[in-house]
């Protein structure tokens, strides 16, 4: 390979302040507008938040590199943005309320077996969007569900329905009387008629 070569692919176009700046910026920017945009846009419940997760990156791709295709500017590029989110992921984990800030708190869209309606419009989610993803985790039914919450990554986590106590004993009851119905099936033949 030729020196002219290596000299393009590793000359800097910009100065490297401005590289480090640049994916700082876009950083706080997307921290920000994803935020605002709703856990939604994380969870990637249908085909067209996914593709607008995708777009988003190529979107920004030119801030964040500007006139600077070298592998050392997106060297430099990639490593501030690990940097700083290393930076961001460990001061956040020591500050609880920031963090909740940052990343916002469960939102339950089925609490004690009730589905939230203006849960769901608020987060712009189907009951169709929300059927699939309890079947996803094993559930037949939201009849199933007992509480169900959008998580601040995205993700819709549920937790299933406790039998109350009279319907155990219920099925406690149904299970004894079946044993002694077969108990009793047993026994005809043998008992004196």
């Amino acid at each position: 390979m030729d020196a002219k070569l290596w000299s393009d692919m590793l000359h800097l176009g910009v100065p490297v302040l401005e590289k480090v700046l640049r994916p700082i910026l876009v950083y706080a920017f997307l921290v920000a507008g994803l935020r605002l945009a709703g856990k939604r846009e994380l969870a990637q419940l249908n085909s067209l938040d996914l593709v607008v997760l995708l777009t988003l990156s190529n979107t920004v791709q030119n801030a964040i590199i500007g006139d600077d295709n070298s592998v050392t500017g997106g060297v430099i590029g990639a490593a501030t943005l690990l940097a700083l989110n290393y930076g961001v992921v460990r001061f956040l984990y020591g500050h609880e309320r920031l963090d909740r800030l940052v990343e916002g708190g469960a939102d339950a869209l089925v609490e004690g077996g009730v589905i939230r309606h203006d849960r769901l419009k608020g987060e712009l989610i189907t009951l169709s969007e929300l059927e699939t993803a309890a079947h996803k985790q094993g559930f037949a039914s939201l009849d199933e569900v007992e509480r169900a919450a959008l998580e601040p990554g995205g993700t819709v986590s549920f937790v299933t329905k406790k039998p109350t106590i009279e319907t155990m004993r219920h099925e406690e009851l149904m299970t004894r009387l079946d044993q002694i119905a077969r108990q009793l099936r047993q026994l005809g033949p043998s008992l004196p008629g």
